[in-house]
């Protein structure tokens, strides 16, 4: 009897704080503020229940008597079947999709630059002007040619035209001004390159040239990029190749944006790298308002794993004997009240805190939730659920 009296004292304190509390809290009005309080008041209920499940285990040691009238506190929850997914979360990057290094024809110094690193440039828009005073010079060296050239073969044709001189020579004279006539149009056609247009409508993300600088053909003066079409890159294992397949939807996760989104897979890679077993798979994704950038970190979740009408129970819950069984509580009548008996279960696959049962249970079981460690089987509990407490308060 001397241990029933403190226990009588904690519930009466704990009632007493609980009215008190009652009278003096009032229920908040938004949504976020009840959220908070449910969650605060759900971690008090958590402590609060293991708390008494210590010191009833601590009294029923030495007083086996009281163990056989208190039942031990715990939450229960009625076992639904569900739909159970599961996903691989894996590491990927935003791309470019239109990445484009401009760079000029022809070889010149820049004398003039229009743009500068972050504006905004439209297909066809002047980007940079050349000195191209070395081909002006080549090209008067082949006009002046070209007239001698010309020259010649007006004489040789009038020569051959009177059966003077070989054809030979008159062949010679029309090959060398035609020649000279195609140089020339191909310098006045490099000529006209002078001006350095954008390819595409973007941002200019980088200046690898600036005025002065001199650029041979293929050398890059600046880096546009197209902002509105990007696309998040990953390399997926080898072993998840049927789970993933163009056009499904996945979950592209941004945590440095905290955003999130659903997208179609846009392309899987035919390929598969020798080197870290893995093949490449791109997301297309937009970018309305520009916050995502080349090179952010994502995550992109793929779902390789369904299976409908299942039982599924929070990982936590399940414990292990020293055997390796695995069981789990479930609530049952017993003759003087509920009581936990102890129901050995198979597992599957985990995810986000939940687990799948192959084996043990078949739905509509009341599954202990909280309170379970260190129960024995057929104990007498006593279930105080936070809406019972609701209820009865």
């Amino acid at each position: 009897m001397k241990y029933l009296i403190p226990i009588t004292f904690l519930v009466f304190l704990l009632a007493s704080c609980n009215s008190e509390a009652d009278t003096e809290e009032k229920m908040p009005q938004e949504l976020s503020e009840k959220q908070a309080l449910l969650k605060e008041k759900r971690a008090e209920l958590k402590e609060l229940t293991d708390f008494v499940a210590k010191l009833e285990t601590a009294i029923a040691e030495q007083d086996p008597s009281v163990k056989a009238k208190q039942g031990r506190l715990v939450t229960t929850r009625q076992l639904e079947r569900q739909t159970f997914d599961h996903y691989v979360e894996l590491q990927g990057l935003v791309a470019a999709d239109d990445l484009v290094d401009v760079s000029p024809e022809v070889a010149g110094r820049i004398v003039q630059l229009t743009v500068k690193e972050g504006d905004n440039v439209s297909s066809g828009q002047l980007i940079a002007e050349l000195d191209l005073e070395q081909l002006e010079r080549q090209i008067a060296e082949v006009e002046t040619s070209l007239d001698l050239a010309k020259t010649v073969f007006e004489r040789q044709s009038r020569l051959w035209k009177q059966n003077i001189g070989s054809e030979m020579q008159f062949l010679e004279a029309k090959n060398s001004k035609e020649r000279l006539e195609k140089s020339l149009e191909t310098l006045r056609a490099q000529l006209s390159k002078s001006k350095v247009f954008a390819p595409i409508t973007g941002v200019v993300d980088k200046i690898v040239l600036q005025g002065g600088e001199f650029v041979s053909p293929g050398m890059p003066i600046i880096q546009i990029l197209n902002t509105n079409r990007l696309k998040v890159e990953a390399d997926v294992p080898e072993a998840y190749l049927q789970a993933v397949r163009r056009g499904e939807m996945v979950t592209v996760i941004f945590p440095a944006l905290d955003m999130e989104r659903r997208e179609r897979v846009s392309l899987v890679g035919r390929s598969i790298d020798p080197a870290n077993r893995t093949f490449k798979v791109e997301v297309n994704v937009g970018n309305p308002g520009g916050m995502l950038k080349p090179n952010l970190l994502a995550k992109m979740l793929i779902n390789d794993f369904t299976i409908e009408d299942a039982v599924v129970v929070p990982l936590e819950v399940v414990q292990q004997e020293v055997s390796g069984n695995k069981y789990v509580y479930v609530i049952e009548a017993g003759a003087e009240g509920p009581v936990a008996r102890k129901v050995y279960v198979e597992i599957g696959r985990s995810y986000k805190g939940n687990v799948l049962i192959e084996q043990g249970l078949e739905g509509g079981e009341t599954l202990v939730i909280e309170g379970g460690r260190g129960l024995a089987a057929d104990e007498p509990v006593k279930i105080v659920n936070p809406k019972t407490q609701a209820s009865n308060g």
